[in-house]
């Protein structure tokens, strides 16, 4: 595989049991994502979009396929592989922000850096900087109870991007905020993809998250029904 493929899914399922009813979250999915793209997986609710990034980002596991991630293959891997993969390559932005309560921006920014093994002076000059980058110096002493979404959503960002990841994943990214918040937040994911070259995969049903994005896939059922990049030869 490339080198040039962070991301590549070939024949990806995933089925859940809801109420003993099998549900196709995923068929058959072949998907590749490039270093250096910005990439919406779109559609409607329910039709797989949140199933594939979770099995890209191995949260979750397919029932057939294979996923690999920066040319790691997910499928052999064990839990503690996983969460080891995910720590040093991937960074993750959710609907729900999932800040820790009780931590100052700062504190929350730093923690990923706390699990890598990084010593306390770098990590709190390298979290400072992050903040200063996003525009949210000023919030480093604020507790997440004390900001507003967008504001939060700015720290969860600043802390999924401060390791510098190979992968971010952003699922429903705008779903909390408003109209006006949600374009500043898609105009710095655009700098940071065009500037710092993140590779930026997001899950949205949300037309201006996907107006952004270099490439969109459609996804209807569980399967890809449309890949934009196809257009392009």
């Amino acid at each position: 595989m490339s080198s040039d493929i962070v991301v590549s899914c070939k024949g990806v399922s995933r089925t859940y049991q809801e109420e003993s009813v099998p549900v196709h979250a995923l068929r058959g999915v072949d998907f590749e994502f490039a270093r250096g793209e910005f990439v919406s997986i779109a559609g409607p609710s329910g039709s797989g979009k949140s199933t594939l990034l979770n099995v890209i980002g191995g949260l979750d596991r397919p029932d057939a396929g294979t996923i690999t991630v920066d040319g790691v293959e997910l499928n052999g891997l064990n839990e503690t592989e996983l969460s080891d993969l995910r720590l040093h390559k991937m960074g993750f932005v959710f609907q729900s922000y999932n800040l820790i309560p009780v931590l100052s921006a700062l504190e929350n920014v730093e923690f990923i850096m706390q699990l890598q093994g990084v010593g306390p002076a770098e990590r709190a000059e390298r979290a400072m900087s992050m903040l200063d980058s996003l525009d949210i110096v000023d919030l480093a002493d604020r507790r997440p109870g004390d900001m507003s979404g967008g504001q939060q959503q700015r720290v969860a960002i600043a802390r999924s991007i401060v390791t510098n990841p190979v992968l971010l994943l952003a699922d429903e990214p705008s779903a909390n905020l408003d109209s006006a918040t949600t374009e500043d937040l898609l105009q710095l994911l655009r700098r940071l993809n065009e500037e710092r070259g993140v590779s930026i995969l997001t899950a949205t049903h949300d037309p201006i998250v996907m107006s952004y994005a270099q490439r969109q896939v459609n996804l209807r059922d569980g399967a890809i029904v449309e890949d934009s990049a196809a257009k392009v030869a």
